[in-house]
């Protein structure tokens, strides 16, 4: 399986804290990245972006229902007590902002990469892949409230 250097990881992290810092005005702190086999989600909002391109892979962003739910609310501007369409559809647009500014932090570098539309998937999942390493990068915000973008890419 292919393993990702950093260069490829960094575009994420630069576009992730950039789009969470302007549109839900909250500053995140990098966890340590590591390599996970699967992404397994108990009760939580996972949202699915393609990777395709000089790249190809996807990328996973995952919520706890209550994670997802505090920043549907901050995105809004109002209390939100349920994921509900509003609130999920809020959490999507967020994921697609991310993965778009990813894009162009990778276009900065000659790379051209283009996403999918994202896929929403709630409850338990389990996603895997053979095709890449998937690694995980924690971004912990308010006291140890986590988003976890998985990353499984590689060069075409």
């Amino acid at each position: 399986m292919a393993v990702i250097s950093a260069d490829y990881i960094n575009p994420f992290l630069i576009a992730a804290t950039k789009v969470l810092k302007d549109m839900v005005m909250i500053d995140t702190k990098v966890g340590k990245p590591y390599t996970k086999e699967a992404v397994i989600a108990d009760q939580a909002l996972l949202i699915m972006l393609g990777v395709t391109g000089e790249m190809s892979g996807q990328v996973i962003l995952s919520f706890e229902d209550k994670v997802a739910l505090d920043i549907a609310s901050k995105m809004c501007m109002m209390t939100l007590n349920e994921l509900d369409e509003l609130s999920k559809s809020a959490i999507c647009e967020l994921c697609n902002m991310i993965l778009g500014n990813t894009a162009t932090v990778f276009s900065t570098k000659g790379i051209e990469v283009d996403i999918t539309p994202p896929t929403m998937c709630t409850g338990t999942v389990k996603f895997t892949n053979n095709f890449a390493a998937n690694i995980c990068i924690p971004l912990i915000y308010e006291d140890g409230k986590t988003i976890e973008i998985n990353v499984a890419i590689k060069e075409k």
